[in-house]
């Protein structure tokens, strides 16, 4: 059976990560949450004070980076690791949310994320998410999704998600949190946030969750099949 890549493209908070580690998991697909990845250094940029201006300094920070991913048997999830310390808490604080896009904008980060993304998913059969996936990491997927939601309905869903770690943030500081990073995400000179031209749009505002992985497992299904039939053309000319 071939295998495809599955890039899913979105805005903050939009649940693709969530979507995108449910259809990884139908699919048996590893899934890779390249956000976690661009967390994990605005992490160690603000442990460390790398200068976001000093391109000596940051290039030296990101050969210092080591960046990993570890199934976590009790919590049935990946962890994040940075240089061999599990940071999946951390890096969902607010406080990395409020740089995390700074960061990501930066030429020399995303130069070096993106490389090993494409090595991540040399071998296809693979599900990754971000901000530029369809667009730049994989441009040529068999499968790419483009996801939103309503902005309130980010930030009602972000706020939960905070919660549920023993955050408590007020929602207009979550929907000024989400509004500075679409701004930035969308406007960067380096890889901007845009829906790739032949990516299928999926608002999922009023979606479940399970209306979403089915949608997207069914759309992946249906370029598999036809990437089976085209290698079957293929053999028989």
């Amino acid at each position: 059976m071939p295998k495809i890549i599955v890039a899913i493209d979105g805005y903050s908070s939009c649940g693709k990560s969530t979507t995108a580690k449910l259809v990884a998991k139908q699919l048996n697909y590893p899934y890779i949450d390249t956000g976690a990845m661009y967390r994990a250094v605005t992490l160690y940029f603000l442990q460390n004070h790398i200068s976001s201006t000093n391109k000596r300094e940051i290039e030296n920070a990101l050969s210092q980076i080591q960046i990993s991913f570890r199934r976590h048997p009790e919590l049935g999830r990946n962890d994040t690791y940075l240089n061999g310390l599990n940071i999946e808490d951390e890096i969902r604080k607010m406080y990395v949310s409020e740089k995390v896009s700074d960061v990501s904008a930066i030429a020399e980060v995303r130069h070096a994320l993106v490389a090993q993304q494409q090595r991540m998913g040399k071998s296809r059969g693979i599900v990754m998410d971000g901000r530029d996936i369809g667009t730049v990491v994989f441009p040529h997927a068999e499968l790419k999704i483009f996801m939103t939601a309503d902005p309130l309905i980010r930030a009602q869903r972000r706020q939960l998600e905070l919660l549920e770690k023993g955050e408590l943030i007020g929602l207009e500081e979550i929907a000024e949190n989400l509004r500075m990073r679409d701004h930035i995400d969308t406007n960067r000179a380096e890889s901007p946030l845009r829906q790739a031209e032949d990516a299928v749009y999926i608002d999922n505002s009023l979606m479940t969750l399970d209306e979403q992985v089915e949608m997207v497992v069914r759309l992946a299904d249906e370029r598999i099949t036809s990437s089976l039939r085209s290698r079957e053309m293929k053999k028989a000319k």
